[in-house]
């Protein structure tokens, strides 16, 4: 070895020998390294996987959590939806309950209050008609006592013109003609003592059939009333505290709104001829007729009772009961409230 020419030399061989061994030790060595190196990898990279996969499984976990919450919040929602629906649903039908009943209130009270109208209405036909029928009567009465006066003057006076009492009665008579109407005769043969002077009398006044404006009323009263003292406190010339002038249902309402049960006023009427008493209730108000049609005053349907003057009319209710239903007694007059009274008209 070493010997023959193509022999390699010992020191060759030993190197070759070394690099061999070193060759194969590295290669060993790099297996093993890259075996570690491999399972290095295979771990990095199955960790990554699997944080990876955790992450997924973690971000699909959440995402299902939140769509389970979503849902939750949904149905918690639509719930509540729900609910403000029925509730509002249930106020809308209490709302929709409370007008009906408030509605068929109105309604109730509207067809009432026109029941109680065309009744009203109808009871004011009947008092009128009943003051009417007085009226005539009280007219009848007064022409019958005027008659019988004529005829009794016309007797007296034939009778005194026979005895000879009276002298120039005759030519008198003759001087009036037998319609009333005013005449000026002078008589020329003595002009002196037997001239017949006979002024000029106004128009009589003649009442309508029933009130038809407020001048006629205020006519009516000046005529009529003013001189049988109506409205006035008995032997003064003082206005009564319980008179007003021509005031409607609902001003005497108003003016008694606030008085106690018995408080009362009296007002010239609008429908006939005569007055409404406005009485204060325990619940309300009560309008009395007064019929003034004739030589008399007294209630129109509920009391018969005939008194010489309004005046005496209020005093006798003030000790007396007007209806034995009702028991009213006049007990506080109700006055004005304005200024100059409502009554200032009827006076002027």
């Amino acid at each position: 070895m070493g010997d023959s020419p193509g022999d390699k030399p010992y020191e060759q061989i030993s190197e070759e020998l070394i690099a061999e061994r070193a060759r194969q030790q590295a290669q060993k060595e790099a297996e093993e390294l890259w075996k570690q190196k491999e399972a290095e990898i295979t771990k990095k990279f199955r960790d990554a996987m699997a944080k990876e996969k955790a992450k997924t499984v973690a971000e699909k976990w959440k995402i299902e959590t939140e769509d389970r919450k979503a849902k939750l919040m949904e149905e918690k929602i639509q719930e509540e939806l729900k609910k403000r629906e029925e509730e509002e649903r249930q106020r809308g039908e209490e709302q929709i309950r409370q007008q009906e009943e408030l509605r068929a209130k109105e309604l109730y009270l509207s067809l009432k209050q026109a029941q109680q109208h065309s009744q009203h209405n109808e009871h004011e036909d009947e008092e009128w008609k009943e003051q009417l029928r007085r009226s005539k009567a009280a007219d009848e009465e007064r022409s019958h006592k005027a008659r019988r006066a004529r005829d009794e003057y016309r007797r007296q006076s034939l009778r005194a013109i026979q005895k000879g009492k009276v002298a120039g009665l005759s030519n008198l008579f003759k001087g009036t003609s037998l319609n009333n109407e005013p005449v000026i005769k002078l008589n020329s043969n003595n002009p002196s003592p037997l001239m017949t002077l006979t002024a000029p009398a106004r128009k009589a006044w003649e009442r309508p059939s029933r009130p038809n404006s407020r001048e006629i009323l205020i006519h009516w009263f000046k005529e009529e009333q003013l001189p049988r003292r109506a409205g006035f406190e008995r032997n003064t010339c003082a206005v009564a505290p319980w008179f007003h002038g021509i005031i409607s249902r609902q001003e005497a309402e108003e003016l008694l709104m606030n008085k106690s049960e018995g408080a009362f006023l009296v007002r010239v009427s609008e429908k006939i001829w005569g007055y409404a008493l406005s009485y204060r209730q325990r619940s309300g108000f009560k309008h009395f007729l007064v019929d003034a049609s004739g030589d008399f005053y007294s209630f129109l349907g509920v009391d018969p009772n005939r008194h010489a003057t309004l005046t005496d009319l209020i005093d006798f209710h003030k000790e007396e009961i007007i209806t034995s239903s009702g028991g009213e007694l006049l007990l506080e007059p109700c006055g004005q409230r304005k200024n100059p009274p409502d009554y200032s008209s009827l006076f002027e």
